[in-house]
């Protein structure tokens, strides 16, 4: 049942970028409009079962949660703006595989925190970053909008790292429903500025625009996502975040046969480089926290948190 629920989760997440694409190409919905109704219905979901179990939560909430989550918010207003127009310049596995580097950017955040990493993540650090050496080398020889795309993909990710650590020190103190609710409520907000600075609509799309929001956001962020927080509970964090990684080929398999996108074989090759230098990463990250773990027991300290961060956000 496990494994079933996986299945469902990865075509789930898998799925965001091909609809998006599709949206956008063959309807009026902006980018922005995306990014806004996705979060706008994420916290109105996320949102129901607190108002009705405990209310109260929500007039609790300190300061540092605040900032911490507004800080979230903007991250993740800002790396959904960076993946959905990056989908509109280059290809759905290239767009998708480069915001996937959300957890090798993680590792160099933590990096310039001061945190010591195994040999393992930096070597997966190499090859990752090798892969995106080798997709933007052959974007740039086709068109300077898909290298663009390519860049815009690369940012989202790093912004979808910061947001997962800023919302990780939210979560410290804070439930799953109450931040939530808080960060999708105001990356909603956020988001809406952009789209009246930049002229982009909201709201006045036809019939066929509005299923391609529903199904975006039903697909990827409630069933996608939904699922691996439940797996959280019952598989490793090591394995559900390998099994994460399989959204990169999902994504490649769905644009391919969905959508006719067909990639030079470099391309692949980059791909398949980045998915391994993730899994390394992976790998290495977990093996690291086993040191620290048992560094903290010999000690006597409190052990460090086994929650996952690596958690995806389209």
């Amino acid at each position: 049942m496990n494994f079933l629920l996986a299945a469902v989760g990865v075509l789930g997440v898998a799925s965001s970028g091909p609809l998006i694409a599709a949206t956008l190409g063959a309807t009026t919905v902006s980018a922005l409009a995306i990014a806004f109704w996705r979060n706008a219905i994420g916290a109105a979901v996320m949102a129901t079962p607190t108002v009705v179990r405990e209310p109260r939560q929500f007039g609790r909430i300190t300061g540092p949660e605040f900032r911490w989550s507004l800080l979230a918010a903007v991250a993740l207003a800002l790396h959904f703006a960076c993946f959905i127009t990056s989908l509109q310049l280059t290809s759905v596995a290239a767009a998708t595989a480069l915001v996937c580097l959300q957890s090798a950017w993680i590792a160099v955040f933590q990096l310039f925190r001061g945190t010591r990493h195994r040999w393992q993540v930096l070597a997966g650090l190499g090859i990752a970053f090798g892969g995106v050496i080798t997709i933007t080398g052959f974007d740039l020889g086709s068109s300077p909008d898909a290298l663009l795309g390519d860049l815009l993909a690369v940012a989202g990710g790093a912004l979808a790292g910061l947001y997962t650590l800023a919302g990780g020190k939210a979560r410290q103190t804070m439930t799953t429903g109450t931040y939530t609710t808080l960060c999708y409520g105001m990356c909603a907000a956020f988001v809406a500025v952009l789209a009246l600075f930049s002229g982009q609509p909201l709201v006045g799309f036809d019939a066929v625009g509005w299923v391609g929001i529903l199904a975006i956001t039903v697909c990827a962020q409630l069933v996608g996502h939904t699922a691996f927080n439940h797996l959280l509970a019952t598989m490793s964090p090591l394995l559900v975040s390998m099994i994460i990684l399989l959204e990169i080929p999902g994504a490649a398999v769905l644009a391919a046969v969905f959508l006719h996108e067909t990639l030079p074989a470099g391309t692949y090759g980059g791909l398949g480089l980045i998915l391994v230098g993730l899994a390394v990463v992976v790998l290495g990250q977990r093996s690291g926290f086993r040191k620290r773990r048992e560094g903290s027991a010999e000690r006597g300290d409190e052990p460090p948190s086994d929650r996952l961060a690596e958690l995806g956000t389209d």
